[in-house]
């Protein structure tokens, strides 16, 4: 909706009316979101006295686990919030389950009596998900700052796997659509015999944009380690996502093996 009032549809719908605004679908961290934080920021500087708040939850988790509660909390334009009364979390590395210190990021594990007993007649679903304790992997890779707020980096499983490195495709995302020429930007591994995977991205350009694939793999390059380059480019109209809003990159790698095989 935020999207939608600062291109003008919803300028009639939304904020004149509105005191309050929470998010809880997409991350808006400065590590996933580079882009969506300036969305809100001309949003909140649009609209100066509606006060915009994020919360985190999975439909695991029946509900919030950390929310941003008033003036002060929203302020931290980023971040989801602290932890809800009732609930415990931590921050551990995916392969030992080992907790980490704050500022470290890793898997976020929850745990509390909203938290599901587990899926219907799926045991195995089941046990992958939630352990002996009651913790539930939320299979999200994130971080709790030395003041106890989250902030979601990206989905582990949609890391990119270059050799022996996790590489995040929102952070490249999100640095792609900082460039003036482009409306889209979605980045997914794709498979490389020597690295295993490397980053591709999906590029949707403005009308009449003349930006090249050398330009867009130079423009990352110039800001990340050599490890999180892009090393292919693809240009579409659009890119999918869901009902959500969230990047839908099975349909990407489908699209990238099918241009690969068109080729051939």
């Amino acid at each position: 909706m935020i999207r939608e009032v600062l291109v003008g549809v919803a300028w009639r719908v939304a904020p004149q009316r509105s005191s309050g605004i929470a998010a809880g679908s997409v991350p808006v961290s400065p590590f996933a979101s580079i882009w969506r934080l300036d969305m809100i920021k001309r949003f909140l500087a649009r609209f100066p006295n509606v006060r915009f708040s994020q919360a985190y939850g999975l439909t695991e988790s029946t509900g919030g686990v950390f929310r941003a509660f008033g003036p002060e909390e929203s302020q931290r334009l980023g971040s989801t919030g602290r932890l809800m009364a009732g609930c415990e979390a931590k921050i551990v590395d995916p392969s030992t389950g080992i907790a980490l210190h704050p500022c470290e990021q890793g898997e976020l594990w929850v745990r509390g009596p909203t938290i599901m007993k587990g899926y219907i007649g799926d045991e195995e679903a089941t046990s992958a998900i939630l352990n002996s304790e009651g913790w539930l992997k939320t299979g999200d890779l994130c971080y709790i700052d030395n003041n106890g707020f989250l902030f979601v980096v990206d989905r582990l499983k949609e890391l990119i796997k270059y050799k022996g490195y996790q590489v995040p495709p929102a952070e490249l995302e999100h640095l792609l659509q900082m460039h003036n020429d482009i409306i889209e930007a979605a980045v997914i591994p794709y498979p490389d015999d020597e690295a295993g995977e490397v980053p591709m991205a999906f590029i949707v350009r403005k009308p009449n944009s003349t930006l090249q694939e050398a330009e867009i793999m130079e423009l990352v390059a110039k800001q990340v380690a050599s490890y999180r380059r892009i090393r292919r480019v693809s240009f579409v109209d659009s890119i999918p996502k869901n009902s959500t809003g969230k990047i839908m990159r099975k349909d990407l790698m489908k699209l990238a093996m099918i241009k690969t095989n068109s080729k051939l």
